[in-house]
């Protein structure tokens, strides 16, 4: 693993992605971020050694270097999940070869299905913890060179980044939740009777990713931040028939409030 990652972060170097202090993974329908960032490099993910492909629509697969409220940054438009086939090696080795690049803080969104009562579509959730119904992406054997056998997820998202975002959601006066974000391995979206079971383990909202990502990032000891969009509800009497291309347009239209905040957010480091 060391090896691939070295080679990729090697390659993305001698293209002029040099020393990011923040990394972005971007979901379904939110890549419209990448849109302020300045000074910018785009490599296609097909053209970077080692990295995977993103086959889902509303994942544009690009990964984008520049300038965003003032901080070098490195995004990642759109992401790769379980279902397309992907083991987790390759789901490792983006967030590791951002670590290996120089990034000190990892942002992420998605767009999550609300199972708390009191979420509208529309809404944003500033995720506090999470519940991983996905294979943990560190089972094998560990390379003590990246990480630490049994790493501690106490605090999986940091809360100094937390507070910070909840006071600047407030200053745009959005409406935001904290909450706790369940990923499950997709492709299918939820029944009725597992929207229901995840209600009461414990989950605000669902999705497809994220954790994963989260996982490896904190092998690394990296804080992480992460805001998901609810596009969709897993509310007894108010489930309503969920397509890809629905999540896509819920997502879209929601954007620019988790943009207003993750710019802000950045800003602020």
């Amino acid at each position: 693993m060391l090896e691939k990652i070295n080679e990729t972060t090697a390659f993305l170097r001698s293209e002029g992605f040099i020393d990011p202090e923040l990394g972005i993974i971007l979901g379904t329908g939110l890549g419209g971020l990448t849109a302020g960032i300045e000074k910018r490099i785009e490599i296609e993910y097909r053209r970077i050694p080692n990295f995977p492909l993103s086959t889902v629509e509303g994942h544009e697969g690009k990964l984008i270097y520049g300038e965003l409220g003032g901080k070098k940054i490195v995004a990642m438009k759109g992401r790769f999940h379980y279902y397309e086939g992907y083991g987790p090696d390759q789901v490792a080795l983006p967030v590791r070869v951002l670590k290996y690049l120089g990034i000190k803080h990892l942002f992420l969104s998605n767009a999550a299905g609300g199972v708390n009562p009191d979420f509208q579509i529309g809404d944003i959730m500033i995720i506090t913890d999470h519940i991983n119904l996905l294979p943990n992406p560190l089972i094998g054997k560990n390379d003590d060179r990246i990480g630490v056998r049994f790493p501690d997820m106490g605090e999986a998202y940091d809360k100094y980044l937390i507070k910070k975002a909840m006071l600047i959601a407030a200053e745009h006066h959005l409406r935001v939740h904290k909450g706790v974000y369940l990923a499950t391995s997709g492709p299918t979206f939820e029944t009725p009777a597992e929207y229901k079971y995840f209600r009461i383990i414990g989950a605000d909202a669902v999705g497809m990713s994220t954790t994963p990502e989260v996982i490896i990032a904190r092998h690394m000891n990296i804080p992480c931040f992460a805001i998901s969009v609810i596009t969709d509800l897993g509310i007894e009497g108010k489930i309503e028939y969920v397509t890809h291309q629905s999540v896509q347009h819920e997502a879209e239209k929601t954007e620019s409030k988790m943009t207003a905040v993750m710019t802000d957010l950045i800003k602020s480091l």
